[in-house]
């Protein structure tokens, strides 16, 4: 069997995640299945200048957001998890009370009753008690929940840097290792430095 990712762009603002996650499974060869809900095809028009069947195009496998008959609606489609990027936060509250009103939020509700990975790039600001109630209820049913907040200690220099920063941290809960990401410690100059004082 394929390894398989299933990928959910919603209708935050951060289209560029879910973009440049579909280009890194196409680099790493993994099988990607995309939903785009409505919202999330109208936010890559606003940030991108790609149409959402170009977007749609970069992946293996896609499905309209009502299509509830789409194999990764069923916990019998074998995959190994999913990750929302953007993940909004109307799709969270959806994936958080089980009240899945499109085929994202039902993916997404699969991977958490199959006991398998998902990561919610949560893209929201400052949150209130119902949004962390929220996220602390996904926490405990088992899902990340990875905000896509910059890591400067990898000095990027463009946007794309920042994307590709939290892009390969998100494919990092799936056991894959893209060449992207700088990581502290290994290959990051500054990690290496020998504090004051010593030898």
């Amino acid at each position: 069997m394929p390894e398989r990712l299933v990928i959910g762009m919603s209708g935050a603002s951060g289209a560029a995640y879910g973009i440049r996650l579909l280009e890194a499974c196409r680099e790493l060869g993994i099988e990607s299945h995309l939903v785009m809900t409505g919202p999330a095809e109208m936010t890559i028009g606003y940030e991108t200048s790609l149409k959402p069947r170009a977007v749609a195009a970069k992946a293996d496998y896609h499905y309209r957001a009502d299509d509830i008959a789409a194999p990764i609606s069923s916990g019998g489609f074998r995959t190994l998890g999913m990750i929302v990027a953007p993940c909004s936060v109307k799709a969270m509250s959806e994936i958080a009370t089980g009240v899945t009103t499109t085929l994202l939020s039902r993916a997404a509700d699969v991977c958490l009753k199959e006991k398998r990975r998902l990561v919610l790039l949560v893209r929201e600001t400052p949150l209130h008690l119902g949004h962390l109630r929220n996220l602390a209820a996904l926490a405990e049913m088992g899902a990340v929940i990875l905000p896509p907040v910059p890591a400067f200690y990898a000095a990027p220099k463009t946007l794309e840097d920042v994307v590709d920063q939290t892009v390969g941290k998100a494919l990092d809960f799936f056991g894959h290792d893209w060449p992207k990401v700088k990581r502290w410690g290994e290959n990051i100059p500054k990690s290496r430095r020998k504090p004051k004082g010593a030898r």
